[in-house]
Order: structure tokens, then sequence, then C-alpha cells
């Protein structure tokens, strides 16, 4: 709902001082997105696909190149800008989609499980570009994560979500303070109980299944 993809069916939200309902292109402008699945195009090279998200932004061609240039630079793809993105290791692809979600200078970044995946050394660079983005440049960044370590460790604040409902906010030491733990998994666990989720499908393979079920019927 905040990034306009649902509309909410009750109650009224606002980001960045614009209602994602009535002021879509507004709150669009307002931030940058790193989805959970690969949103890259494999077949371009790491400088073209900043080029053409730039485009889609409206960044003034002016300014294009140098921004292109400068957030290379800041996830260390400069020198890899131009290959193909096929060619990049897991850790590449994920900096290069964060370089991308900064293009048009968000106030407001929303990363959907950034670092799944990922090795411990390309998941720390990523959280100190992370944070260096929110110290230096005012940033907002709102995360999802399985790793509680990485949210106690990052976050400011924590909402606890089970089955789709937020069960607690609070910083992670509140949380720990409130259940009386030691670290937050072990809040969590004693928030939500220690029975294994059922795991559903991403948005993705819904879109998949529904692609199928549609040429199933065609055919």
């Amino acid at each position: 709902m905040l990034t306009t993809l649902l509309t909410p069916t009750s109650g009224k939200i606002l980001v960045n001082g614009h209602d994602p309902v009535t002021q879509q292109d507004e709150v669009r402008k307002s931030f940058g997105i790193v989805f959970q699945d690969p949103s890259l195009d494999d077949e371009l090279t790491a400088y073209e696909n900043m080029d053409f998200h730039a485009i889609l932004c409206s960044v003034p061609r002016r300014s294009r190149r140098q921004q292109v240039e400068e957030l290379l630079r800041f996830v260390q793809l400069w020198e890899r800008r131009d290959s193909l993105v096929k060619t990049f290791s897991g850790g590449m692809k994920r900096r290069l989609e964060i370089a991308r979600g900064l293009l048009h200078h968000p106030t407001i970044l929303f990363l959907d499980e950034p670092t799944l995946g990922l090795d411990p050394q390309t998941r720390n660079l990523i959280w100190e570009h992370i944070h260096d983005m929110n110290k230096q440049e005012g940033v907002t960044v709102f995360f999802t994560t399985h790793y509680m370590e990485e949210a106690a460790r990052i976050a400011e604040r924590v909402a606890i979500i089970d089955h789709g409902r937020i069960m607690a906010i609070a910083s992670p030491d509140e949380l720990k303070e409130q259940t009386n733990t030691q670290s937050l998994e072990d809040a969590f666990l004693a928030i939500t109980g220690r029975a294994i989720r059922e795991e559903e499908g991403t948005a993705l393979d819904r879109m998949r299944m529904r692609s199928r079920a549609w040429r199933g019927q065609r055919r």
C-alpha cells in the first residue's frame, strides 16, 4: 500500500506527505525500492540498466550520467559498468539494484529481503551502504528480513509480523525487555510462538501460476 501497488480497503496513509491512492505519481517520486525477486535486465549492462531506469524516473539528461557514475562508484561497480548483468554475482546484482533505487534521490527506501542468500562479506557491505544512506543523506529505510541479528543491529524500530498481522512494534532493546529475553530472536519466538510456519508462495510465484492457468484455458 505504501508503494501504491495495493489499494487500502479503509483508513488513510501518507507517504512523504502524499496520499498513495490519489497522488500516486508524487508518492512514487518519493521512494526507491529493491524487490526480493530479481528485477534487473540481465541482457543489459550495469550502466544500461541504470540509464534506462533514470529515463523512466525522469532524471534530467544533463545530470543523468553524473548521477549514474556516482552511484555505481558508491556500490563499487563502476569498473564493471560495461559488463552484462548476467555475468554478475548475486551480491553484485543486489548492489546494482540498491544503486538503481537511489537514482532519483528518494527520501524513502523500501528493501524486501535485501541480503537473502548473500555471503557475510556482501551482506556487511550492503548494510554499510544502507547505513551511510540513512546517516549522510537522511534516507528513511524500511526493510524486511528473516535475519534477526540484522534487524537487531540495523533497525531503530522493529515490527514483528505473524500471519500478516503486526504483533509488536518497538526498538530491539524494548522488545527484549518486554519479553524478558536476551536476543531479538528469542523475543520474536516469545511473541509469535515456536510452531513452524507454513511457507506461502511469493507474489512472483502467484503471478506465474495465474499465467499458467490462463495459458491452459487458451488451449
